[in-house]
């Protein structure tokens, strides 16, 4: 069974694959959070809900024990807390992250400026590129509520295509990830409709 720490636990994405962590697989969670009461627990024998700051180096170690793979979607100061992720996985032990970022970062979306708003995405996926690690950053494009999976990747240095990707794309990319620990390491994905 793998063991899977969330960060950002009650964001949209974490709380998407969650689920289909929950439907698809036989996985345990634990799933991280700044305010534990704001999620309840969707499945008492399978995830546990642990209180802490993603900042916090060791309550993130701690969390971390045990697990196989860290999902981490977070929103603030991703550079520092990518850099409290990387930090805290060195003491656990642990090498796999999936995390997820923003199209747009290394100005890959044809036709598109993107500003100053992606500079904390792309900080944060500069440090965890930097890292050891064996990690998978995902770039996915706009959330759509659609029901199917259909999604294309682009690597990095690629152009992105397309624009939207579903959120159920997303999860099931996600799943399949999580689950395979040798499946697009140290890459940076793109991630839209196909």
């Amino acid at each position: 069974m793998t063991r899977i720490l969330i960060l950002g636990a009650n964001g949209q994405v974490a709380r998407h694959t969650t689920a289909f962590f929950l439907q698809r697989t036989d996985a345990h969670l634990t799933l991280f959070l700044r305010r534990a009461s704001r999620l309840k627990n969707p499945d008492p024998a399978r995830a546990s809900v642990v209180e802490g700051d993603v900042t916090d180096r060791e309550a993130l170690r701690a969390a971390m024990q045990g697990q196989d793979v860290v999902f981490a979607s977070l929103t603030g100061d991703m550079a520092k807390q990518a850099r409290t992720i990387v930090d805290a996985m060195h003491a656990a032990g642990l090498k796999r992250l999936i995390f997820i970022s923003s199209m747009g970062i290394y100005s890959e979306v044809p036709g598109e400026k993107y500003a100053s708003v992606l500079d904390p995405y792309r900080n944060s996926a500069a440090v965890i590129e930097a890292s050891d690690l064996d990690y998978t950053i995902l770039r996915p494009g706009w959330f759509t509520h659609g029901a199917e999976i259909d999604y294309q990747l682009t690597q990095k240095g690629e152009s992105f295509r397309g624009h939207d990707v579903s959120l159920n794309s997303l999860s099931d990319l996600i799943v399949k990830l999580a689950l395979s620990p040798t499946l697009e390491v140290r890459r940076s994905l793109g991630v839209s409709r196909a």
